[in-house]
């Protein structure tokens, strides 16, 4: 079961239902805040789940908090620890409670600063993942925590299982982000490197309407690339830019996948369909 609200938790129970747990989850009487700001990704991530609301500063609230911890294999929890404590939900206390109980515990940074406020925005900060004055296109560090979650999950359930006690595993979302950000930190992401723009078949070039994803990395891909446009092997960035620009980002795309080769058009329009129609994969 999770008591976590907003993204990271969230998101993590959602692919635990997906691998094919029963997810009950409770939120305060006034709900989820997800729910209020994107009414549509709050109802993906719920799909398939009991959801209670309970007041667990009451008795009665708690009392049945208890009864559903009582039957949990997991509790999924994404308060800072203090908060839970107060609530007599510290890892203690569950163990004291319910010693079958396996919990993970998203929080912002790793002991002993759990009780640090964050959030996505200022975790990407610390790794020097932005670039201002845009806002990121996604929320890496919530979603990178919530699959460290779901690992941290399965870790402690398969230990229970070979006959050890239930564990208690911390997930810092700091830490995600920091993963995350290691290709940026090591060079290989900068601008003019490798994978930064510095090899000509993997950038983004303009077409003649949109832009187009380039990722002929492997070598089989390039050569295969450069000898369907009837170009060079030392064909420089600029010259690929100019070929690009005689198609569409679509057309380009089109082309690409009749000829098994890694490029696809730019899409910036938000689009809720989750399936891959026509890719590759």
């Amino acid at each position: 079961m999770t008591l976590a609200q907003n993204v990271p938790g969230p998101a993590a129970a959602a692919r635990m239902r997906s691998l094919g747990a029963s997810v009950v989850k409770v939120e305060p009487p006034a709900g989820d805040p997800l729910a209020e700001a994107n009414p549509a990704w709050y109802e993906h991530l719920t799909t398939g789940q009991e959801v209670a609301r309970l007041d667990l500063k009451d008795a009665a609230g708690r009392g049945r908090l208890n009864d559903y911890l009582t039957t949990a294999d997991l509790f999924l929890t994404s308060s800072r620890p203090g908060a839970l404590r107060r609530l007599g939900l510290s890892p203690e206390k569950l163990r004291e409670a319910h010693p079958r109980l396996c919990v993970v515990a998203i929080v912002g940074y790793p002991a002993p600063h759990a009780d640090e406020p964050g959030h996505d925005l200022t975790y990407l900060a610390e790794g020097g993942l932005l670039s201002p004055p845009e806002m990121p296109r996604t929320l890496l560090a919530d979603l990178a925590g919530a699959e460290r979650a779901v690992s941290a999950a399965l870790t402690l359930l398969l230990d229970r299982e070979k006959g050890n006690s239930a564990g208690y595993a911390e997930v810092a979302l700091s830490e995600a982000a920091a993963s995350f950000a290691e290709p940026w930190r090591f060079g290989i992401t900068r601008p003019g490197e490798h994978l930064g723009g510095g090899f000509p078949g993997y950038s983004l070039y303009e077409a003649k309407s949109g832009w187009v994803a380039v990722a002929a990395l492997e070598p089989h891909f390039w050569e295969k690339l450069i000898s369907e446009l009837g170009l060079e092997v030392a064909t420089s960035k600029e010259d690929l830019a100019k070929v690009l620009r005689r198609e569409t980002a679509e057309e380009w795309e089109r082309w690409a996948a009749e000829r098994d080769l890694p490029v696809a058009a730019l899409r910036n329009a938000p689009d809720t369909d989750t399936t891959t129609k026509g890719r590759r994969c």
